[in-house]
This record gives C-alpha cells, structure tokens and sequence, in this order.
C-alpha cells in the first residue's frame, strides 16, 4: 500500500515456482540474505535486503507517508508501535479460531474482546476530530492499524459491536476505499454476523495422525478359549462363595449401615443457610441472631464439650493437629452438625472445649452408622 502512494515499482514474488513457503524462505541462499527465514522480505535491485513488514513499507514510503515534520514523523512511529503492542496481540486471538487456525479458549478469547473494546474507544476519540490519524492525508500510521484491524472487521466485528466506535467506522471506510488500499486489500467486505469457533474446520486442518494397527482379527480358536477361561473364572467363584466360614456367614447376615438420621422429621432449620452466615458474615451481629431467630429445638440440640484427657495434652500445635484430626475424620456429618472447636492454654498446659449442635435429641456419636 505505501508503494502505491509512493510511486514505488515492486515486484511481487509470492507464488510458486518463485516462492513456496516453508521450502524458499528455508533455503540457504535465502537465509544468507534474510536470517530468519521470515517473510515478508524485500531486496532491491542494487542488493539492499531487509526484512519486518514495517521496516519494508517504511523503505518504500515517502516523506508525507512517513511525517514531514519530526514531529509529525514521531507521531507515525507512536501509532505504527500501537498497531503492534495493542492491536496485533488480541486480534489474532480473537479471530484464529473462527478460522480453524488455532483452537478455542474462551478465557482468552473474552480477554482479547475487551482488549479490542479499549483499543477502539482510543482510536474512537483520537479521530473525533482527526479526519486520518497523522494531519489531514493518509500516513503509515493509517496504513499499518488499518491492516492489523482488518482481519477484526471482515470476521468479527459485527455492526453492534462496532457501533459505539461511529469514529473508527468512518475512518477505516474511508481509507480502505482509497484506490490505494483497494489495488491491494480489493474490496472489504465488513462482517455483518460474528464468526464463531468453527471445530470442523478446525479439526481439517490440523495435520493428521497417523492411524493406528487395527488388532488382529482372532481367530474362532481363541474366542472359545476366552470364553472357557471365562466360564471357569466364573465356576470357581461360585465355589469360592460356597465355603465361607462361620464368620464370614455371621457378617453376611448383618443388616446394611443406614442413615441414623433418616428417620428424624422434616426440621424447618436449615444447617447449610446458618454455615454460610457464619462463615461470610459478622458472627455477632448476623451469624449468632440468624440462628437463634430459626433454630428449631425439637428437631435439633446443642451439646457442650470438654476434652476428657488435657492432663495428655503437649505442645499448642499437636493439640491443634489432635483436634482438627478428629474433625477431619467427622466429615459424614457435616450435614447434620455443627461445631465451634477453641483450644485454650500454652505448651504442657491446654484443654480443648466447644460447642456442637446435632440434629436430632440424641448425642450423635452414641448412633451407629
């Protein structure tokens, strides 16, 4: 685009047999012009190489492209460095995958939509005034955040996101009808529904795996050898059940552990709603009012404890690790108790209280379960 306002005569060579990616830009002629191997590249006619989209398009700009004023021409640089510090990182992430280029991630792909959010509200109020984004007339400025937003108004800028941006929208009509921009980019187009992640296309074209060895087919031999294997697996299990002993048969004949708290009645007084209040809000001023204001006295019974052996107790921390120990091994009744634990004292000299609360009339460590 800079060389069709520049005048510069360039010389394309993108296609097969002059260039074929991944082949050309990996030879060794040309990586001892161009290092990296990257494209896009350029090399005059008297020899000069350099490489970097924006190096190349500087080189074949002129000074009204680039800013014939210093100051004009610092303004460019700052907009060229935006289009890649700001544009270029979300764009792609956004983009790629409603192309099947990369594959989806949601996290990103809302981090990168608030990122184009904030980068076209700047734009929108830099060019509530500006007619381009350096003076009056087009500029490498223009031209490199033009091409880095392309891909975001041809695949998922729909008119409903763009809206609060009317500033942005003119602007970029207005240069991408530019015969200039037209002899390259051709006719835009601007999305009129967002493109979404698209897995068929995205499974297409990734590069396919290599099949794996269907098994042997087995033979009829061996399917009845498996099932002889089988029905013998199977006969000496019976046999095995056959000759329990006297204790096993005893356990056998024992009923299954239920639920102690079963066959208690509905209770109005719901433990969770209490646990939330305790744990998120103010235990004084909302937890303790909100359980005394619904706690229900027949269907539930509060309990006082005192640690039987604190003449065994040591060290603060082990009396700690006791404790939490013992509530770590009473997670089962989480829903049907509650308990308040403190340990009180120094080393060698400590006790363990608190307060429980259990559903039912009846000390819940007495039930078996």
């Amino acid at each position: 685009i800079a060389s069709q306002y520049s005048g510069a005569v360039l010389r394309l060579a993108s296609e097969p047999p002059e260039f074929v990616f991944g082949h050309t830009n990996k030879s060794a002629d040309f990586l001892a012009k161009f290092p990296l191997g990257k494209v896009p590249a350029f090399e005059g006619d008297d020899g000069f190489c350099i490489f970097e989209s924006n190096a190349i398009a500087y080189y074949a700009a002129n000074d009204s492209l680039r800013g014939e004023t210093r100051e004009a021409a610092a303004l460019v640089t700052r907009w060229v460095s935006f289009s890649d510090c700001d544009i270029v990182p979300p764009a792609p992430t956004w983009v790629f995958p409603t192309l099947g280029i990369i594959q989806f991630n949601k996290q990103a792909t809302e981090r990168a939509k608030e990122d184009v959010k904030r980068i076209l509200a700047i734009l929108n109020e830099h060019l509530l005034t500006q007619t381009f984004l350096v003076g009056e007339r087009v500029t490498l400025a223009d031209i490199t955040v033009v091409c880095s937003l392309l891909s975001l108004y041809k695949q998922v800028l729909e008119p409903a996101f763009r809206q609060p941006y009317g500033n942005v929208d003119r602007w970029f009509m207005t240069c991408v009808q530019q015969p200039q921009f037209k002899a390259v980019l051709g006719e835009v187009n601007l999305c009129e529904k967002m493109a979404q992640f698209d897995a068929k296309k995205f499974a297409e074209l990734q590069p396919k795996k290599e099949g794996k060895e269907k098994p042997a087919k087995e033979s009829k031999q061996d399917r009845k050898d498996k099932k002889d294997d089988k029905e013998e697996k199977k006969k000496n299990k019976i046999q095995k059940d056959e000759e329990m002993d006297a204790t096993e048969e005893v356990l056998a004949c024992e009923p299954q552990n239920k639920d102690p708290f079963a066959v208690l009645p509905r209770s109005p007084f719901v433990l969770d709603e209490f646990k939330r209040k305790y744990s998120n809000e103010d235990t004084l001023t909302v937890a303790l009012p909100f359980f005394w204001d619904n706690f229900d006295k027949e269907g539930w019974s509060i309990w006082h404890c005192e640690y039987k052996y604190a003449g065994e107790l040591g060290l603060v921390f082990m009396s700690c690790n006791l404790m939490s120990g013992m509530l770590q091994r009473l997670d089962k009744l989480r829903k049907n108790a509650f308990a308040s634990m403190l340990l009180f004292g120094t080393d060698n000299d400590n006790t363990i209280s608190g307060i429980w609360v259990f559903r039912g009339q009846q000390l819940a460590f007495e039930l078996c379960q």
